[in-house]
């Protein structure tokens, strides 16, 4: 059953496909053109103009989904530049939805870091720590401004506590009853996010970590309690993050879910592969599609890549 590669296609029991990926798109505030991010090769920092531009050349690609993260000039203590109706995610959400319309479904990150100046994703207490509930009302707020906007799905990536209730009443209250939520249900406090924080900006205050609103790594039950809470919460998508190093998370998620399951390839799994190619110690193409193949054969209905574009080609 191995013995040519038509023989291989038609055993297969796991196939890959475009319809399967979901693009990071990166858009900052005040550049006046597209800034390479190095720690990313081959991912950029979008104006608004080139984010339009390439989400039609994704269309193209037959790849149906993004994810918007805004990259805001400036930041203050409670980020409000995440639900300002002039803020850089709502600007590029309306823009491209206006362009490509429902050709391509736009989701949008909902969370504070990108937009606090502690780099934290929520508000902090006097203690210095993060306010589970004072955080939420914010979060509602920059859920209704996405959808405002005109988001199809808005991606709570915070780990508050409560989250996705707050959120689902703050867009049916709206009438926004249409807006669908991915929550980030399982997401773990991993050392595999370095290039996204450089893409988006962020340091965290005084030298801190996530660790106490983000899931401990030497954990898997405690993910099938957040997923379930989520679900029942009205989640439309629940997400494990990251994808390639927490695979029996994401097929626990796949045999206990009711709706579907995405995982997230982080920057961190992205850019080892990079560096690796680049140095010639692996073929990064082969390796790219090997690891998307294994977290859906692991059970994820749908693959956040910063692979999407290339992998899209290559299954052409």
């Amino acid at each position: 059953m191995r013995r040519t590669a038509a023989l291989r296609r038609l055993a297969a029991e796991t196939s890959l496909s475009a319809d399967d990926l979901i693009t990071p798109i990166f858009v900052r505030e005040g550049i006046d053109s597209p800034v390479e991010i190095p720690s990313l090769p081959g991912v950029v920092q979008h104006t608004v103009g080139s984010a339009t531009e390439f989400c039609k050349q994704l269309v193209d690609l037959g790849i149906p989904g993004v994810i918007i993260f805004g990259v805001p000039e400036k930041k203050d203590e409670i980020g409000s530049a995440a639900w300002d109706p002039d803020g850089i995610a709502q600007v590029a959400i309306a823009e491209i939805k206006s362009t490509v319309g429902d050709e391509l479904v736009v989701m949008a990150d909902l969370c504070l870091d990108e937009y606090t100046s502690s780099g934290h994703c929520g508000l902090l207490g006097s203690d210095g720590d993060v306010d589970n509930d004072q955080t939420l009302g914010l979060y509602g707020k920059v859920a209704v401004a996405q959808a405002f906007a005109g988001v199809d799905f808005v991606g709570p990536s915070g780990m508050m506590d409560g989250q996705v209730g707050v959120i689902r009443s703050a867009l049916d209250e709206e009438g926004f009853i249409d807006v669908g939520i991915m929550a980030y249900s399982a997401k773990y406090a991993s050392a595999l996010y370095g290039p996204f924080r450089d893409a988006v900006d962020v340091t965290i205050a005084n030298g801190g970590d996530r660790k106490t609103y983000q899931q401990d790594f030497r954990n898997a039950k405690e993910s099938l309690s957040e997923i379930l809470a989520d679900i029942e919460q009205g989640a439309d998508i629940v997400m494990v993050k990251p994808a390639m190093t927490y695979l029996d998370i994401v097929s626990m998620a796949s045999r206990a879910a009711t709706v579907p399951v995405a995982a997230y390839h982080v920057s961190g799994e992205y850019a080892m592969i990079k560096a690796a190619s680049a140095n010639g110690w692996i073929d990064g193409d082969a390796i790219a599609l090997e690891q998307l193949t294994a977290i859906k054969r692991a059970g994820a209905s749908m693959i956040l890549t910063y692979f999407a574009p290339l992998i899209s080609e290559l299954l052409a």
